[in-house]
């Protein structure tokens, strides 16, 4: 009787089950979910002193947060002090508390910021508290004007975070050199900067990606900018633009290695190549005959170029640019073109000539390879000799000067680009670098936002507007 009873028990639990999960609509077996994942950055609960404390005289601020923060990172490059102090303070965290040891001499009667950047961040999902700035005064009241502009670099006409503007108040023309500034600012990845809880007066604003540290302009291969003249700090500033050039370049390479020279430079075997030989020889372009060591004499008739008959072509020029021969002619499309290039006919520094007397087969593209391309400009200031660039991986590869507002090209490369325009101040059609100590700006180039894609044998039309 017992064994009956525990069946229509086991029964009845077992219907009941099965009316709940019908009236929930379905029944499903898996791990128990821990909710929504944390997306919000940590809130600041208390301060100690409290935000825009003034007559403040301490060494230690204390802020604390509403969960546990992650540990610290980046806090060189992410911490900002202005006034900029001669030694940062020291930072520490232990879970919700953040503390931070003043190590400078404050000033009196200076509002003083400081801002965290995305130093903060809590301990589970790393959320960041973005920009966070703590503020308080040695004197009675806080300071409250701003400072607002955009910086560009003047080659690219793009931006660089990595740069900072500096303040300098009641300068003279050597402080950027010699002294650290008043008060520095971040920029943002759209080239955007902004100075807060500003005193009213006099400022040099220059900008600078510090290569050493030193937070001055101490190397002209370092990016830099400046204003042509003083800023007055008041109610109402206007927006400054600034654009940032190096004034030297620097070599991009890694380290140089120790030439060696072979035991005997006579074994060195004087040789060439061709620019025709690899692909199919540009029409506009010249073909190149480029050695491994410099020219020293060179005779333009022992390079014949013929046609596929071995019929001399002309006219033809030769051009000795250190250890290359140009080339010169008119290209025809399609066209079959061998080069006889004589042992004898180059000789270097050592009087040595190339092993054999050569011949180089080659073909010329044809003008279906290259697209039409056709661009009208709206608002470009032709008094200012812009030129047209365009660009591909930041290099140049075309350069055009523009004397019309409507721009055609017959036989263009196919691709992508992107469009540049300089403005020439010299007309030498290339973009010079400023100088500060000539007080000259640097030449502007505008980067425009339309790119444009040359298709082969294809009529490419486009309307820019600058």
């Amino acid at each position: 009787m017992k064994g009956y009873r525990f069946l229509y028990l086991l029964l009845f639990i077992l219907f009941g089950i099965i009316i709940i999960a019908g009236d929930s609509g379905c029944a499903q077996i898996g791990a128990i979910s821990g909710g929504p994942r944390d997306s919000l950055p940590p809130v600041l609960v208390s301060a100690a002193p409290k935000l825009l404390t003034t007559n403040f005289t301490g060494k230690k601020i204390t802020l604390t947060f509403d969960e546990y923060i992650a540990d610290l990172q980046d806090v060189q490059t992410n911490l900002l002090v202005s006034p900029y102090p001669k030694v940062n303070p020291e930072i520490t965290n232990k879970l919700k508390t953040l503390t931070i040891k003043l190590k400078d001499t404050l000033l009196p009667n200076t509002t003083y910021s400081i801002k965290f950047g995305n130093i903060i961040k809590d301990a589970n999902e790393n959320n960041v508290y973005k920009n966070f700035i703590y503020v308080f005064s040695t004197g009675t009241t806080i300071d409250s004007l701003s400072l607002s502009g955009r910086i560009e670099l003047a080659e690219t006409g793009k931006t660089d975070s990595t740069i900072v503007v500096m303040l300098y108040r009641n300068a003279v023309d050597s402080s950027v050199e010699k002294l650290r500034p008043n008060y520095m600012a971040f920029v943002d990845s759209s080239g955007h900067f902004t100075f807060s809880n500003l005193p009213p007066g006099h400022f040099n604003i220059y900008a600078l990606k510090d290569g050493d540290g030193s937070k001055t302009y101490n190397s002209k291969s370092e990016l830099f900018a400046f204003a042509d003249k003083p800023i007055t700090i008041g109610s109402n500033n206007d927006s400054i633009q600034l654009y940032a050039y190096a004034e030297e370049k620097t070599e991009k390479n890694g380290p140089t290695l120790p030439a060696t020279k072979p035991k005997n430079a006579a074994a060195k075997k004087f040789k060439y190549t061709a620019s025709a030989a690899a692909q199919r020889q540009d029409l506009r372009q010249d073909l190149v005959l480029e050695y491994n060591s410099a020219i020293k004499t060179f005779d333009s008739t022992k390079i014949i170029l013929t046609d596929t008959n071995y019929a001399p072509i002309s006219p033809v020029t030769y051009l000795l640019d250190s250890n290359k021969i140009i080339l010169k002619t008119k290209w025809k499309e399609d066209e079959d073109y061998r080069l006889i290039v004589n042992r004898t006919a180059v000789r270097d520094s050592l009087d040595s000539t190339v092993a054999k007397t050569d011949t180089i087969r080659f073909k010329t593209k044809k003008e279906g390879d290259y697209g039409n391309l056709v661009l009208r400009f709206s608002n470009v200031d032709l008094n200012k000799h812009p030129v047209l660039q365009f660009v591909q991986q930041d290099v140049i590869k075309e350069s055009f000067p523009l004397t019309t507002k409507e721009w055609h090209y017959k036989l263009f490369p196919p691709g992508d680009y992107e469009l540049r325009i300089l403005y020439d101040d010299n007309n030498n059609g290339k973009w010079d670098p400023g100088s500060y100590s000539k007080k000259k700006q640097p030449e502007r180039v505008i980067a425009l936002p339309k790119k444009i894609s040359v298709k082969e044998n294809w009529e490419n039309e486009s309307d820019i507007i600058l």
